[in-house]
């Protein structure tokens, strides 16, 4: 029975050295070129297979990879994704470089103004024009519904009806829940005037709001703020959010009939 015992034991010794013959500890640190700081959390992975690991707070990592595995690739967002041949190597240090792209849109802010986006401190999402002319809609506020994350489009579902555009949910109860529109730098009140009888089904004609008269083609980009940070320059009336418009603007060309 001893002997028994003593060959088992051998059996799963031998089997866990030979497991751990066919694979290789690999270690390093994941830095940032801009200053030289370890990066956190950056996904370490053996190319083509499953396994992975996160690196520390001092952004060192340490990973078994099989024997037979050629490459590690290193992947954060915001940074450019980084692959390192493993040749041999049980040290990878990496370093990683921010990633451009998609960084530098241009949005429209309060009062008209251009900033970069990644440089405010607030959400903001911009919608061109030829998106919202694709739809036709007798109201064009109705055809921004699904193109806007947490804008929500009410549709009263009548001919010329009003459209409710709640930007992040209602806010009051009682009180006007209506995003702001502001087109070329003028504010525009796209409250809904219904009764409260119409409100409650008791008769009466929706003429619509203010919005429905904008002209979607002469739509050159819409820019959504959201929060009280954003639309803080338009007071207490774009505390629901505002939809910034710009319109579009006639351009001088070479040809017939230009000086």
């Amino acid at each position: 029975m001893n002997r028994l015992k003593l060959l088992l034991v051998l059996f799963v010794f031998s089997g866990f050295s030979a497991l751990m013959a066919q694979t290789v500890t690999i270690k390093g640190t994941v830095t940032s070129s801009d200053d030289g700081l370890p990066i956190p959390s950056v996904a370490v992975t053996v190319k083509g297979t499953t396994i992975g690991t996160l690196t520390d707070n001092d952004g060192k990592y340490s990973i078994n990879a099989p024997a037979n595995a050629t490459e590690l690739t290193f992947n954060f967002v915001g940074m450019t994704p980084v692959t390192e041949t493993i040749n041999g190597r049980t040290t990878i240090n990496v370093t990683m470089a921010m990633e451009t792209k998609g960084l530098e849109e241009v949005v429209v802010t309060a009062l008209g103004i251009s900033r970069d986006k990644k440089s405010l401190g607030y959400a903001v999402q911009e919608v061109s024009g030829d998106n919202v002319s694709k739809t036709r809609e007798s109201n064009f506020v109705n055809s921004l519904s699904g193109k806007i994350s947490g804008v929500q489009i009410k549709q009263a579902n009548t001919m010329g009806g009003s459209a409710n555009v709640l930007v992040r949910g209602y806010k009051s109860f009682l009180n006007n829940n209506q995003a702001l529109f502001v087109v070329d730098g003028i504010p525009i009140d796209n409250s809904i005037t219904n009764t409260a009888t119409q409100t409650d089904g008791g008769g009466g004609y929706d003429y619509g709001n203010a919005a429905m008269d904008i002209n979607p083609d002469d739509i050159e980009s819409m820019s959504v703020l959201k929060g009280a940070a954003a639309a803080a320059l338009y007071g207490s009336r774009a505390a629901n959010g505002v939809i910034m418009i710009t319109t579009k603007k006639g351009t001088a060309k070479k040809g017939v009939g230009n000086s």
